[in-house]
């Protein structure tokens, strides 16, 4: 898992039956220097991510990524890469000296 900012949403005119009801945001990973800083930068390259908790623009997010994703709608199957796991409402964070 990583963090991510949210930085925007996707809006589909035709989606899949199996992501019906879940948001997409678009999120940048968040840098350790950015997430030291608190400056509400990302700086990662954006991806896609799969909501259902209601995360939204300027909120730090936990990204599970690659099969792991998927596994939220376990038993069932959907084309997810990235999903939203949690969105974080305060953390402590030193950077390693």
């Amino acid at each position: 898992m990583r963090l991510g900012i949210v930085t925007g949403r996707v809006v589909l005119s035709v989606g899949t039956p199996e992501l019906a009801g879940a948001t997409l945001l678009v999120a940048e990973p968040v840098t350790a220097a950015n997430l030291a800083a608190r400056n509400g930068l990302g700086g990662g390259r954006p991806l896609v991510v799969v909501d259902h908790l209601g995360a939204g623009p300027g909120d730090i997010i936990g990204i599970v990524e690659g099969s792991e994703a998927a596994n939220a709608y376990y038993p069932g199957v959907a084309p997810v890469d990235a999903y939203c796991a949690l969105i974080v409402r305060d953390y402590e964070f030193e950077p390693a000296s």
